[in-house]
């Protein structure tokens, strides 16, 4: 019986390191062919660049560089075992996200993805001409149609694919994740599958760039959609499938299956690798953060952990009048939970230097936000200098909520170089925090059961500025992820002035988020690329 072993690797590259690629999928050939295990290996889309390399598309020196690595691959990969990799690639002058067929050391074919997406977090027709052509080709007797990520999502790429006379598809992706959007690839494929009879091989990207995070789960499917092979989640892996040839069609047999983690589980899990591979791939030794006593850092400082160890990792409690015993306990417990170095720095000279330096130009005037500010701004920049002294990034920690209506500082809270936390709600904070102690307590009790404080004045809550969390997310879910209007919120139950208060507040927050650090995105609409407003218009407000 005629069969095809295909083997689909989700990789975790860098972008713009196309030797280092290069080298890891000759590597990762060799072992594949030295034990035998599969005929083909499938990888994903623009592997040799990573995804996305956005205007490195646009240096005129890429495209010798690319054309160097294929010509690298033909010579240094096992002849016997077919290539599919994906690549940016110019032909007739225009640039393509093309897939390339490798096989007994000759390049037998290449295909240019036809769909371009341009919405949300992408802009691939800023860089890349659309393909017109289909293609299929012959690995030991099976007729395979290679397709490109958006292919599919869009109606006729596949289909045109099977008129041209495919058995099976192969799928390269790089497909970045949001919650749920594992269940929302799956269930297309399956539709594509069962609508034209064939089986798929969908290969995707892992690991973090910038915001975007890729989370691998790979999978097979046979000609009736049904689930027969699943990589593991959030990790490099390697699937293979089997497929046999039955009558006049082929097959998919069941292989290893890995079940995707619980949601809590894969959402914590993103922003841990998101974390560790921005760390990582921007070459810093580690991180520094300012643990509170507050939910937000706690939760932080668990991700920091398990992302790069507690040796990478260093925390500073910077403490003023306004902070209580309670969070200074809190802290030190936490850090001594998770064997991270723990030191305290005293704000309060540099705050009462900075007042009476403005005494007189302040004299006058009632305390307010002024005062607040100036005690994040001084935290800010002893973080700052640890960062600059210590070789280590600075973690910044406000979540999702805070961020959307502007309840942080400038150059205060908000001074950092990552936030694992940017696209993460207040109430998932809490929920994340309790998972995570599900695993093994490492953030202390009080800190999940105390309500949230600033504590930049006496007694302060963050509900004294904002409506209680659990109405907030559930608004700013309905305002910026569904894109409901006023009528809309009205309708969903939500009072006219607490409307009024928490979009007015969205708005006039754009130009601090514009200098937020960047953040792993795990939902469909994350702060960033994702939402691009313009800092200064006269679009009326709810």
């Amino acid at each position: 019986m005629s069969s095809l072993r295909i083997c689909a690797a989700q990789l975790n590259v860098v972008v713009g390191d196309l030797q280092g690629n290069t080298s890891r999928l000759i590597q990762l050939a060799q072992e594949v062919h030295q034990a035998g295990s599969a005929d083909l290996l499938l990888c994903p889309e623009l592997l040799l660049t990573g995804y996305p390399p956005e205007d490195l598309l646009l240096r005129a020196e890429l495209q010798e560089r690319v054309e160097a690595q294929l010509v690298r691959l033909a010579q240094e990969c096992p002849q016997d075992l077919a290539l599919v990799v994906g690549y940016p690639i110019w032909r007739q002058g225009r640039c393509m996200n093309a897939a390339g067929v490798l096989w007994q050391g000759e390049w037998i074919a290449e295909y240019h993805k036809q769909c371009l997406p341009n919405e949300q977090v992408f802009d691939e027709q800023r860089y890349f001409s659309a393909g017109q052509d289909s293609c299929v080709v012959e690995i030991q007797g099976c007729r395979l149609g290679i397709l490109i990520c958006e292919d599919l999502w869009q109606t006729g790429p596949a289909e045109a694919c099977v008129q041209a006379g495919a058995q099976g598809v192969l799928l390269l992706n790089a497909s970045p994740w949001h919650q749920g959007k594992q269940y929302e690839r799956q269930a297309l494929v399956a539709q594509v599958c069962r609508q034209l009879e064939v089986p798929a091989v969908y290969a995707n990207l892992v690991g973090g760039q910038d915001e975007l995070l890729f989370d691998g789960a790979s999978f097979a499917l046979n000609a009736q959609g049904e689930l027969m092979a699943q990589a593991p989640a959030l990790q490099e892996a390697q699937m293979t499938v089997v497929w046999e040839l039955q009558g006049a069609g082929w097959q998919a047999q069941l292989g290893e299956i890995h079940p995707w983690p619980d949601a809590e589980a894969y959402l914590y899990g993103a922003l841990v690798l998101g974390l560790q591979d921005y760390v990582n791939k921007s070459g810093f030794a580690g991180v520094v953060l300012g643990l509170s006593g507050g939910i937000d850092s706690a939760l932080s400082l668990a991700i920091a952990v398990d992302a790069l160890g507690a040796d990478r990792v260093r925390v500073a409690m910077l403490p003023y009048h306004y902070t209580s015993s309670m969070s200074q306990e809190d802290a030190a417990d936490q850090a001594q939970r998770l064997g991270v170095r723990y030191d305290v720095y005293s704000i309060a000279p540099m705050v009462e230097a900075f007042i009476s330096s403005l005494a007189d130009t302040f004299a006058g005037t009632q305390r307010d936000t002024t005062e607040e500010n100036l005690q994040a701004r001084c935290r800010g920049t002893l973080l700052m200098a640890l960062s600059n002294k210590l070789g280590l990034m600075v973690l910044t920690t406000g979540n999702k909520s805070e961020v959307a209506v502007g309840y942080c500082t400038l150059y205060g809270d908000m001074v950092g170089g990552f936030n694992a936390l940017k696209d993460v709600y207040k109430t998932q904070v809490f929920a994340l925090a309790r998972w995570r102690n599900q695993q093994g307590e490492v953030i202390p009790q009080r800190v999940i059961d105390r309500p949230p404080s600033a504590e930049l004045a006496p007694d302060q809550k963050d509900e004294d500025s904002l409506p209680p969390y659990a109405e907030l997310d559930a608004l700013l879910r309905a305002y910026l992820e569904e894109g409901a209007t006023q009528a809309e919120l009205v309708a969903a139950g939500f009072a006219p002035e607490v409307i009024s208060q928490v979009v007015r507040l969205v708005e006039r927050s754009e130009y601090k988020r514009r200098q937020a650090a960047p953040g792993v995105r795990v939902s469909t609409l994350a702060f960033g690329k994702d939402r691009r407003y313009p800092l200064v218009n006269k679009w009326p407000v709810l």
